[in-house]
């Protein structure tokens, strides 16, 4: 079942005539109340979308800018439980930013699928997206999440054929999450000429909206993707953001919602030039 914040924020997107920005951040990186301050500052930067991911110790999925955020959560303290807590600081101040956790299968199976899904309903979280969960092993996790009317969100690859993607449309909700680029996180940056006639036919198999991700580093980029996307994703080149605090000595939120900031107009000026 698809929550209503993210219907309600996709349908505002379509009235404004423009893609949405979905900054991707991890829980307790690189502190719990750094982590708490990026959050709360996501929007006002420009964040149409938030992905809070939740710190695992294999996160097979990613490049070494996430891998790196990941260890310095898990360093700070910042399980599931108080990703969940921290999602709720942020709910208690923001009643309309969808709020997506993005993490791994491992944590929340030990944690528990109707135990997660109540508590992250309970937290204000509108959706999961679990990396490593296929969607023939997934019919337990999602009715744990419908029941609490929580999307789940899928990955849509360049290797998906149209067969596959009848399966990963099955019971996702929300917005399809497209991965632009083979491979992990942060090494190489999506091209819009690829990208546009995949999210066409994710969006057919779907009916839903297409973010696209993996590979946007500059506002160029995600201009041009938000050009042919309904949503762009960056996330590696917001944890750089806090590595390079980290390793300068400086607080981390001021560099993060910077960088959020120009990536975000881009976004938001990417279809100005095709309306005049």
């Amino acid at each position: 079942m698809t929550t209503a914040r993210i219907d309600a924020r996709f349908a505002a997107l379509r009235a404004e005539g423009r893609a949405g920005f979905v900054a991707y951040v991890m829980a307790g990186d690189p502190s719990r109340d750094e982590a708490l301050e990026i959050l709360r500052g996501l929007p006002a930067a420009g964040a149409d979308i938030i992905e809070l991911g939740f710190p695992f110790s294999d996160p097979m999925a990613e490049g070494p800018p996430i891998q790196r955020a990941a260890l310095r959560g898990l360093k700070a303290g910042l399980t599931v439980k108080g990703t969940l807590d921290l999602a709720r600081a942020f709910r208690d101040g923001d009643a309309d930013t969808p709020l997506i956790l993005m993490g791994y299968l491992n944590p929340i199976e030990s944690y528990g699928y109707a135990a997660f899904a109540r508590d992250a309903a309970a937290a204000g979280v509108d959706g999961v997206i679990v990396v490593d969960c296929p969607p023939e092993e997934a019919d337990p996790l999602t009715d744990a999440l419908d029941a609490e009317h929580l999307s789940l969100i899928r990955l849509a690859t360049p290797t998906s054929d149209d067969a596959r993607l009848e399966v990963i449309a099955r019971r996702t909700s929300g917005f399809v999450y497209y991965v632009s680029v083979a491979g992990v996180t942060g090494v190489k940056e999506a091209q819009s000429a690829s990208v546009a006639p995949a999210v066409e036919r994710v969006r057919r198999a779907s009916g839903l909206p297409v973010a696209v991700g993996f590979g946007v580093k500059t506002p160029e980029r995600a201009a041009e993707i938000a050009r042919v996307a309904d949503a762009v994703v960056a996330g590696s080149v917001l944890v750089d953001e806090v590595a390079a605090a980290v390793e300068a000595g400086e607080a981390a939120p001021a560099r993060v919602l910077a960088k959020v900031k120009a990536l975000g107009d881009a976004v938001r000026g990417a279809r100005v030039s095709e309306t005049v």
